[in-house]
């Protein structure tokens, strides 16, 4: 059986179908829609392949329109709206049963030396020093409540290590922030373009669920429609995304059905390498409130 690293590589490997166009699949592991990580990764994938290999992604703009089908291909289609001399940028569109189901425009630009300053990194126990998957599962899955315990249990791509657990074990309402340790949780090729689209794919993981902490509640109450609206990323630095990074979160605001999270990603040994907002749905069932 392939490992789950090697299935994301796979699905984020798009099938050409014509100028322009690509072909994506989705694992089928039981998902009633399509993980937006995968949606936001395999756009990416579509859109670098149609730029030159020297200019990387600085940033990328997204909406999710509708819920994604994963057990029909996703259709990719890109529009090259400019080629600069320093600067390309690119459209894509995902597409599926003939309609928008994701749109994100990306740009990308040729290495340059310039100005450079960043946020520190906040100091917190290093990943060694906190429980692994495994010892989680063996400590707390036997107590977890049975969706928490469902996503801990299936083998994933990505390595999370929270630094703080009790959002998983508790309603009581926190401070809406939180600092995850992530990364892919085997080594990926070294070309560079994967290792953004792999952390492309990573950035979805956590991110909305930190507007809920406030609430003392979580993306898996069925009492809450709970889904991302629009993501926004840009990369820094060079970085590997099989090598630690620390994602530092805080929701400023929830409001309006809605909640709003910041990210920042840093290398181990300090170094900023990706910033990332994202707007969610937090939609209210049935008229039960906080």
């Amino acid at each position: 059986m392939p490992s789950a690293v090697d299935a994301l590589l796979s699905i984020l490997d798009l099938e050409p179908l014509e100028h322009n166009l690509f072909r994506g699949m989705s694992p089928q592991v039981g998902w009633q829609r399509v993980f937006g990580g995968q949606v936001i990764g395999q756009a990416l994938v579509a859109a670098s392949r149609t730029v030159p290999e020297e200019r990387m992604v600085h940033s990328l703009h997204a909406y999710f329109l509708r819920p994604g089908d994963p057990a029909v291909p996703i259709i990719y289609e890109v529009d090259r709206i400019r080629d600069g001399g320093s600067f390309t940028t690119r459209r894509v569109v995902a597409i599926q049963h003939g309609r928008a189901i994701y749109s994100m425009s990306a740009s990308f630009q040729k290495m340059e030396e310039g100005l450079e300053h960043q946020t520190a990194m906040p100091d917190v126990p290093a990943p060694e020093d906190l429980p692994s998957e495994a010892e989680l599962k063996e400590k707390f899955l036997a107590h977890a409540p049975e969706a928490v315990r469902r996503y801990w249990e299936r083998e994933r791509p990505i390595e999370l290590r929270p630094v703080d657990l009790t959002h998983y074990f508790s309603r009581k309402k926190l401070v809406p922030s939180q600092n995850v340790w992530v990364r892919a949780s085997a080594p990926l090729p070294d070309d560079p373009r994967i290792h953004t689209c792999v952390l492309a794919y990573a950035s979805d993981m956590t991110l909305l669920d930190t507007s809920l902490f406030a609430h003392g509640t979580s993306v898996f109450d069925t009492g809450l429609q709970v889904a991302s609206l629009d993501h926004a990323m840009w990369f820094h630095r060079p970085f590997r995304a099989d090598e630690w990074l620390l994602y530092v979160e805080d929701s400023p605001s929830s409001s309006g059905s809605r909640g709003f999270t910041r990210g920042s990603l840093y290398t181990r040994s300090g170094e900023l390498v990706a910033s990332v907002a994202q707007e969610g749905l937090i939609r209210v069932r049935d008229g039960k409130g906080d």
